[in-house]
C-alpha cells in the first residue's frame, strides 16, 4: 500500500527530523552540561542615557545602538544562567519615565535578571534644582524611590541571597535613608548580611554591590577611593569581611572604570589580601565591555567581552581558586 505524502510542510519536516534521529542515533543526543554556571554582569546602564538626546543627538544614538547590540550579543549566548545588574539602572534620578525605559529594555533579555540599587536609582528627587543639578531627597523621598524600584522589578526585598552549585551569592542594595554618602547600606541590611554569612560558613561566597571596596583601584582620578566612591559604611564592612574567610569575590560598578584602564584587572583589586574586587565598566558609552563569571566546582573564572569588537579580551581573563578551607 502506498502512503501519500503529508500535505503540510511542518509535518514533512517533523517526519524528516524523526528519520534523521533514527539514523544518527547517539550523534544527535543532547549535549552535556557545560560544567559551570555563567553570570553576566551589567553595571551602570543609566537608562535611557545620561547623555542628552537634545544636546548631543549623534552621541546619544551611538550609545543607544551599543546598548541594543549588547542585548543581541547576550541573547546569542546559550549558556547564560543569569544576568546581574549592578545598580544605577536609572539615568539620573530614578524617575517614572526612566524606570519605564528600564523595564522595556530589560524585557528584551532572555536570561533571568537580578537587580540591585545604585545611588541614581533612589537618592535624588525627580526634579532638579534651578541650575539643573540633582537634589538629594530626604528619608521619606528615598523610601518612596526604593519602593518604586522594588515594584518596577517585582522584588519582595532589596537584598537577598541565592545558592548555586555550592556557592552563596549575596546581592546587596545601597539603601540608607539618611547617609551623606552616595553608596551606604542600612544598619538593617548589615545585620542581615552578617547573619547570612554566619549561617553559611562552608559556602564560597560572592557578594554583588553597586560600589567597590575601599582601595581596590589605583588613584587614576581624584574621586576614586573617596568616601562617595566606595561601599559604606567602610569600617563595619571591613569587620564583616574579616570575620568571614569564605568571601572570595566582591563584584561592583559605580566607578565607571573602563576595561582599558590599567587597574580594571590588577593586583590592587585584592582587598585585605584575599577578597578580589571585580570592577565593571558602565554601559552608558559607545564602546561597551561586560564581564562574565564562570562558576566551576573548584574555581571562578572571570572573562571580559568587548561588544564593540565582538571578541573576548584575553589578557583580562582571570581565575580565582576557592578559599583554602573550601578546596
Amino acid at each position: 500500500m502506498l502512503l501519500s505524502a503529508p500535505r503540510k510542510p511542518h509535518i514533512v519536516a517533523a517526519l524528516l527530523f524523526f528519520c534523521l534521529c533514527l539514523l544518527a542515533g547517539p550523534a544527535l543526543a543532547a549535549p552535556e552540561p557545560p560544567g559551570y554556571y555563567r553570570i553576566v554582569l551589567l553595571a551602570d546602564p543609566h537608562l535611557p542615557s545620561k547623555v542628552s538626546r537634545a544636546a548631543e543627538p549623534a552621541r546619544y544614538d551611538k550609545i543607544a545602538a551599543a546598548k541594543n547590540k549588547l542585548v543581541e550579543d547576550i541573547n546569542a549566548w546559550g549558556d547564560v544562567g543569569e544576568i546581574v545588574v549592578l545598580g544605577d539602572i536609572a539615568a539620573s534620578r530614578g524617575t517614572a519615565d526612566e524606570y519605564a525605559c528600564a523595564t522595556a529594555y530589560f524585557a528584551k533579555f532572555r536570561a533571568p535578571r537580578v537587580f540591585i540599587t545604585g545611588n541614581h536609582d533612589y537618592l535624588y528627587l525627580d526634579e532638579p534644582d534651578r541650575n539643573g543639578r540633582s537634589v538629594r531627597g530626604d528619608a521619606e523621598a528615598r523610601a518612596d524611590k526604593l519602593r518604586r524600584f522594588r515594584e518596577t522589578f517585582g522584588l519582595p526585598e532589596l537584598y537577598r541571597s541565592q545558592k548555586i552549585g555550592g556557592y552563596l551569592l549575596i546581592f546587596l542594595s545601597v539603601d540608607s535613608l539618611d547617609s551623606p554618602y552616595l553608596t551606604q547600606l542600612s544598619d538593617r541590611q548589615l545585620r542581615w548580611l552578617a547573619t547570612e554569612l554566619k549561617n553559611n560558613p562552608a559556602a564560597p561566597t560572592i557578594i554583588f554591590c553597586h560600589a567597590p571596596l575601599a582601595g581596590t583601584l589605583s588613584q587614576y582620578n581624584k574621586s576614586v577611593n573617596t568616601p562617595n566612591r566606595v561601599a559604606q559604611p567602610e569600617q563595619p564592612l571591613a569587620a564583616i569581611i574579616a570575620a568571614n574567610p569564605q568571601i572570595m569575590l566582591w563584584v561592583s560598578g559605580h566607578t565607571h572604570t573602563p576595561a582599558d584602564n590599567p587597574s580594571f584587572a590588577a593586583a590592587v583589586n585584592l582587598y585585605a589580601g584575599r577578597v578580589a574586587n571585580i570592577h565593571n565598566a558602565d554601559l552608558d558609552r559607545e564602546s561597551i565591555w561586560t564581564n562574565s563569571l564562570y562558576l566551576y566546582a573548584d574555581r571562578v573564572t572571570v572573562k571580559t567581552f568587548s561588544h564593540k569588537k565582538g571578541a573576548w579580551v584575553e589578557e583580562l581573563e582571570r581565575t580565582f581558586s576557592l578559599p583554602p578551607q573550601h578546596r
